[in-house]
């Protein structure tokens, strides 16, 4: 019983330093009803299912608070990273650089397109999102998080406006937006000795650059198709996927 009260304060304590991120205090309390009901054990996490975990009778007030509330991500994100360094960091620690896709069905969900998509293993309709994960002897958790918008959204700016998507959001390769959260992790002061990442990111040469101007080691796969150099300075190509 002591541990899970101490996990309830601890709880209540972290929702405590990220609520002045929310616009309004019924928003606050649905974001902690929210997230408590992510971290339960009901099987499905869809909004029905969430408002009967939380004691409502229908999905109205969480719906409402995912579609229409005010709140700072970026500020939360911090927040978080300020979080885990306090609570997970270690020198040893290990960024990883990973993306997901999300199914849809529609083509309004901002980013939306026919891609690759590794859950589906194939190309589909779906959203995709890069994130950055860190891990050590304390634990793994998220600490960062960008959605890929293809060339094919940022291209056309009424589509972007009509979904919210600001004039100033320009397209990004799914590596310079890792790049991007690497920089803010780090910057953070969130302790780390390596970067890894799939051939996604191995296989592009501007991150790979970029990994051999700081002090971190970094493990990456390699596309096939990939020329690399050799410790003699010669340019090889492997016949299946390589780790770095």
């Amino acid at each position: 019983m002591e541990t899970i009260g101490n996990w309830i304060e601890e709880f209540d304590e972290l929702m405590a330093r990220i609520g002045g991120r929310f616009a309004r205090s019924e928003a606050r309390e649905w974001a902690a009803g929210y997230v408590r009901g992510l971290m339960s054990n009901i099987p499905r996490k869809n909004g029905w299912q969430l408002a009967e975990e939380l004691g409502q009778a229908s999905p109205y007030g969480i719906q409402q608070f995912l579609y229409r509330a005010k709140w700072a991500a970026d500020e939360v994100r911090d927040d978080l990273q300020a979080y885990v360094i306090e609570h997970l960091s270690d020198e040893a620690g290990v960024l990883v650089l990973d993306e997901t896709g999300f199914l849809k069905k529609g083509k309004h969900s901002v980013g939306v397109q026919v891609q690759y998509c590794g859950t589906a293993r194939g190309k589909v309709n779906c959203q995709i999102g890069v994130f950055l994960t860190y891990a050590s002897a304390k634990g793994l958790t998220f600490v960062d998080r960008a959605l890929y918008l293809p060339e094919s959204w940022t291209a056309d700016r009424e589509r972007c406006r009509a979904a919210g998507v600001p004039d100033e959001v320009e397209f990004a390769t799914k590596p310079a937006l890792g790049v991007a959260m690497l920089k803010r992790a780090l910057a953070a002061g969130l302790p780390a000795k390596w970067v890894t990442g799939d051939s996604v990111y191995g296989s592009n040469c501007p991150l790979r650059n970029w990994l051999e101007s700081i002090p971190l080691g970094y493990v990456l796969t390699v596309s096939p198709k990939d020329t690399l150099l050799n410790l003699k300075g010669l340019r090889v190509r492997k016949n299946n996927y390589t780790v770095l």
